[in-house]
């Protein structure tokens, strides 16, 4: 679902602090190799403001909050906390020591151990007899104050936590305080694996937050939220700031055309006949719930079939259920095909750490790239360089190993990996999670065009924009599918009303 929800935030308590700035950066600029991730940046955050820091992915916004945070020093430029220039002995403990803390992208947390004890990490004043208890009661305690309903408990690990949940752990962890809480909050892509509900419980939060004094820097692809819970937005393109105004002085389509990009008109109906000919179809992929429940999913060659819901509600557990049933028989699953799978969690499930980007691209098509029995490389370079090309992989060398790209832009490899293969039947775990809007317009283009072609789609989706580009849409809660909408009768409202009804319903 869309995580549009954070537009019900009242724009009366959205008025730009007058104050002085809280922190100035000046001529910023860092390069790494040939790649110039920042050419020379100012920006001012000002306290009790929400700043929106939006762009497209490898526009630098990532690296600027990596200096802000002090785990990259700047080649050139200034900082300053206070009116005080601390550009010469700047790092990590003098960020902290200003009040700067950070939930990035790729969230930080250790998966061996559990909240309490990341925690306990976060927070080292955390020690002595009786530590655990003081740790369980200070995380608990914010989280509920933030996500209320999270149902979390303390002594859990980390590693058995859905994606969304270790995103409400990290996020509590850094706004979480033994002492003086944090003056500035820096928040990336924070609600990235959150419905939205939760995602409307931390914006709500994130105003409460501002309205007490603090400061918060927004980084979101969901242009909802950046519109409607910031006070100022900063447009970054190409290492550089290109736009900073009051929020309140953008709407969607000129934000979007501040970042470079050209605002796509709503998809619309594609046409009773085309309809009715993928109707008639025949079924590639079904599957059952574990849990029961009297629906059924179904999807036919040439279909888009979305999932939708609260996150944690049996999405993803039915997508692995579909693509294990490729490789061995299954009770509740059946696929006629070859499949592919793009993961969401990436960091867990989907890039190799050790390879080239080339390399993350192209290993679902080795099969294809052989000749005489080894791989081809100058088949497996034209197949990068393709897939560089119409996916827009913003790199200088798909040589280059797979972290050095931005977040969003790692997505891209793997949603290219799924498309460039023979695959029949592609499924999709939440795969646009982090990519900017002009990337996501042109990968729903993209979509379509090959269900055009005959491939089938099976998308779990937390964003509502996205589930317009789906035939029909199968709601999930608490396990089990509970309806089945086609694409006529999609509505946030019927989303919501779903994921929400008691089962006695």
């Amino acid at each position: 679902m869309s995580q549009s929800a954070g537009e019900k935030q009242s724009g009366a308590e959205k008025t730009p602090s007058p104050a002085a700035p809280l922190i100035r950066l000046t001529g910023i600029a860092k390069s790494f190799g040939a790649v110039r991730a920042l050419r020379g940046v100012d920006l001012d955050i000002r306290a009790g403001e929400c700043l929106g820091l939006a762009g497209h992915n490898g526009a630098g916004k990532s690296t600027l909050m990596q200096v802000l945070a002090g785990n990259v020093l700047p080649d050139e430029g200034g900082l300053a906390i206070g009116g005080e220039d601390l550009t010469a002995r700047y790092g990590v403990a003098r960020a902290r020591a200003g009040g700067v803390a950070c939930v990035f992208q790729e969230l930080s947390l250790c998966p061996n151990l559990s909240v309490v004890e990341n925690t306990r990490i976060r927070q080292p004043a955390l020690k002595g007899f009786g530590w655990r208890a003081r740790a369980g009661a200070l995380i608990t305690a914010k989280l509920d104050e933030i996500f209320p309903g999270h149902g979390i408990r303390p002594t859990e690990l980390v590693s058995d936590l859905a994606l969304g949940q270790r995103q409400m752990v990290e996020i509590a962890s850094t706004f979480a305080a033994t002492g003086e809480a944090p003056r500035l909050v820096i928040l990336d892509e924070p609600t990235s694996s959150l419905d939205a509900s939760v995602a409307a419980q931390l914006l709500a939060f994130v105003r409460r937050f501002v309205g007490a004094g603090g400061s918060i820097i927004l980084i979101s692809h969901i242009l909802g939220e950046i519109l409607s819970t910031c006070d100022r937005i900063a447009v970054m393109s190409d290492g550089r700031v290109v736009d900073l105004r009051p929020a309140a002085r953008f709407d969607r389509h000129s934000l979007v055309e501040a970042m470079g990009h050209v605002a796509a008109h709503e998809t619309g109906e594609d046409g009773e006949a085309a309809a009715a000919e993928r109707s008639a179809a025949p079924v590639v992929a079904s599957a059952a719930t574990p849990k029961g429940g009297a629906i059924r999913l179904e999807a036919r060659r040439g279909e888009i079939v979305g999932l939708a819901g609260l996150a944690g509600h049996g999405q993803t557990g039915l997508l692995v259920l579909l693509h294990n049933a490729a490789y061995r028989r299954s009770r509740y699953a059946r696929l006629d095909g070859r499949v592919a799978f793009v993961a969401g969690d990436r960091q867990t499930d989907g890039v190799f750490p050790l390879w080239s980007i080339g390399e993350n691209v192209t290993i679902r098509s080795l099969g294809a790239l052989q000749r005489f029995g080894l791989i081809d490389p100058a088949r497996s370079r034209r197949l990068e360089e393709d897939w560089q090309r119409r996916i827009a992989i913003r790199t200088p060398d798909m040589d280059n190993n797979i972290l050095t790209l931005s977040g969003g832009n790692q997505q891209k490899a793997l949603f290219a990996r799924a498309l460039a293969s023979d695959a029949d039947i592609i499924l999709m775990d939440d795969p646009m999670r982090g990519v900017d809007i002009g990337t996501k317009q042109e990968v729903y283009a993209l979509v379509r065009a090959e269900a055009a072609k005959g491939r089938t789609f099976v998308w779990y989706t937390t964003e509502f924009d996205e589930l317009k580009s789906c035939d029909h849409i199968y709601v999930f809660r608490a396990g089990r599918i509970v309806a089945d909408l086609p694409r006529h009768e999609l509505s946030e409202r019927r989303i919501l009303q779903s994921s929400f009804e008691d089962e006695a319903a």
